[in-house]
């Protein structure tokens, strides 16, 4: 029986493994230190999830807000790079003792992760972060998981942490993901308006719901914002696991939102296979290329990419490469690993397969980007 309700999160039949994500703005407050009574409800609140037989794990943000605290630095350790860095060096040791500590005080062994893009992105370290989880919670253990902020540079970070719960819960094989916010869940414009009306349950995350989000972070300490939690819900379904974003601000969090009913509740609308699902969810893209109506249309139907089909290659990348599909005005299709280097396919761009091989000179590959290495978005 899967999720189906807010209440399901709670429930260890329909939820067996979750993840819930905890914020910045929830963890840490104005003044830059952690807000331990608060955080010691909610972790009495994951070890009754634990006492149930849920299996438990938690993506913790605050470490650099922490750690920029202790070294003085302002605009919350955000202000540069640098800045950001040594920031989560030193915060990161306080987050994990926090959480070790008050989750020993009900007999949990904690466990901490720390993750970049990378580790998710590819394939072997991904499957490697799986098996890491997975004996780890067959052990009754928690594992506390963040981003690994104090070597991440732009180009190999998630930028936040809703995109990496999401990654997290898809490689664990969650059941539902639980993101805590300083918002009470999506509304349908920006919730600073009057007339903003929440949203109890979406099915699929479509245009018209992206376009109801605002990518700024309410809180200024956090670096999320609803557009992050969006994207987070689209990874999320693609693995068949439902999300829910609700308030996090109150004592008891999870009680409490289940009290009052407050919250969005997202159900997937699709389960793809596992690494068709990692592919979906991939957040790094090393090119792209661009398909003609047919080739969108043969896409859509389930059919490997062809070489006629393409109109442009955009950015360099090497055969395995993960590369987007787009179609001619712009939109995404698909996400697929590259059977051809860019030199080579733009060489083969609209030409007919019986022609590759003279082009070449040598065997061609079947496709572009085989069907068995491709996803539809």
């Amino acid at each position: 029986m899967p999720v189906a309700t807010l209440a399901d999160f709670t429930d260890a039949d329909a939820c067996p493994r979750i993840v819930v994500k905890v914020g910045s703005a929830l963890l840490v407050g104005e003044d830059g230190a952690a807000r331990r009574a608060w955080l010691e409800t909610l972790v009495g609140e994951l070890a009754a999830a634990h006492a149930r037989g849920q299996q438990v794990i938690v993506v913790s943000s605050g470490a650099i807000a922490l750690g920029a605290r202790k070294l003085g630095l302002t605009k919350g350790g955000r202000g540069s790079l640098a800045d950001a860095q040594a920031a989560a060096s030193v915060g990161q040791i306080a987050l994990a003792g926090l959480w070790a500590e008050l989750l020993a005080g009900h007999g949990i062994t904690a466990a901490q992760i720390l993750l970049t893009l990378d580790d998710l992105e590819d394939r072997r370290r991904y499957l490697n972060a799986t098996a890491t989880l997975g004996r780890l919670l067959a052990a009754g253990a928690i594992p506390v998981i963040n981003e690994n902020d104090s070597v991440a540079t732009h180009e190999i970070r998630f930028g936040d942490n809703d995109r990496l719960a999401a990654r997290v819960a898809q490689a664990a094989g969650a059941s539902g993901l639980l993101l805590l916010s300083d918002v009470d869940g999506l509304y349908d414009r920006n919730p600073r308006r009057g007339d903003a009306q929440m949203l109890k349950l979406v099915r699929g995350v479509t245009p018209e719901v992206l376009a109801m989000a605002d990518g700024a972070s309410g809180s200024g300490v956090g670096s999320g914002g609803m557009t992050s939690k969006l994207q987070a819900a689209e990874i999320a379904e693609r693995a068949g696991i439902a999300m829910a974003i609700v308030g996090g601000k109150s004592n008891a969090p999870l009680a409490s939102a289940l009290a009052k009913g407050s919250g969005t509740l997202f159900l997937p609308r699709r389960r793809d296979p596992a690494r068709k699902a990692w592919l979906g969810g991939r957040l790094r893209l090393k090119g792209a290329v661009v398909v003609d109506d047919g080739a969108a249309r043969a896409l859509a139907r389930g059919s490997s990419l062809l070489a006629a089909g393409i109109s442009a290659v955009e950015g360099p990348f090497a055969r395995g490469d993960a590369v987007a599909v787009r179609d001619g005005k712009g939109h995404l299709l698909a996400h697929g690993l590259a059977e051809y280097d860019a030199e080579e396919c733009e060489r083969l761009r609209g030409r007919q397969s019986a022609e590759h091989a003279e082009i070449l000179g040598y065997a061609p590959r079947s496709a572009v980007i085989h069907r068995d290495q491709l996803v539809v978005l």
